[in-house]
């Protein structure tokens, strides 16, 4: 009887721990637009054709302004959902 509420037991925090882990990221919905490229649905880094880096966000999710190439080096702005920003020093835009 004490190995089945052990067996029980260790089932039950198996279901609880699958349920409570996250599943993973998915891409933002909406338009990305940086410089005079859009980006439907937008996941992963993203360089720009012109300077300063243009970036409108039309997403759900923040974008992240990177001033390296490849969203490499420092964050140098965030674009939440809805704004827009011109970035002299800008380089590469990230986005969840």
């Amino acid at each position: 009887m004490r190995r089945i509420s052990k067996a029980l037991g260790a089932v039950a925090l198996a279901a609880v721990v699958a349920v409570a882990v996250p599943g993973s990221a998915q891409a933002a919905t909406g338009q990305l637009r940086v410089g005079f490229k859009s980006y439907d649905n937008p996941s992963g880094c993203y360089g720009s054709d012109i300077w300063p880096l243009i970036v409108e966000n039309r997403t759900d999710q923040p974008a992240q302004v990177y001033d390296q190439p490849g969203c490499a080096g420092s964050v140098i702005s965030v674009v939440n959902p809805g704004e827009t920003g011109t970035f002299e020093f800008g380089a590469s835009v990230g986005i969840a």
